[in-house]
């Protein structure tokens, strides 16, 4: 394993920044989606910082897919997971928030039945 972390500091247009730090030579960062690597980062050392570096990639828009895309980086040598990105896109996505707030109002009403019986049955408001 190694002794490196990996800290995201924004994705912005589908950029993804962090702060990489670890001791001597930064690992290769490998960005993985589907168990397929579609990106390597760039790494850069901060100046006058010794073992902190900056990191930067671009996600590919192949990643752009209706449902839940999880995008990890991890390190090319031993594999460890530094970080995920998850992109929550399109229409099914949709389908499922609706199901689980409708899901969720069900219950909360269920609840609110239950606290209102308990109120009348021990005569407390």
């Amino acid at each position: 394993m190694s002794d490196a972390t990996l800290n995201k500091t924004r994705l912005n247009a589908g950029r993804y920044e962090g702060l990489l730090n670890c001791a001597g030579t930064p690992p290769v960062i490998e960005a993985v989606h589907l168990d397929r690597v579609i990106a390597r980062a760039e790494t850069v050392e901060m100046a006058g910082h010794p073992g902190h570096f900056l990191l930067s990639l671009d996600l590919p828009a192949a990643v752009l897919c209706d449902g839940v895309q999880t995008v990890q980086l991890r390190s090319a040598e031993d594999g460890e997971i530094l970080d995920r990105i998850t992109v929550l896109a399109g229409e099914p996505l949709d389908e499922d928030i609706r199901a689980e707030v409708a899901f969720l109002r069900d219950e909360l009403d269920l609840l609110k039945r239950a606290f209102r019986r308990h109120c009348t049955e021990t005569g407390t408001d």
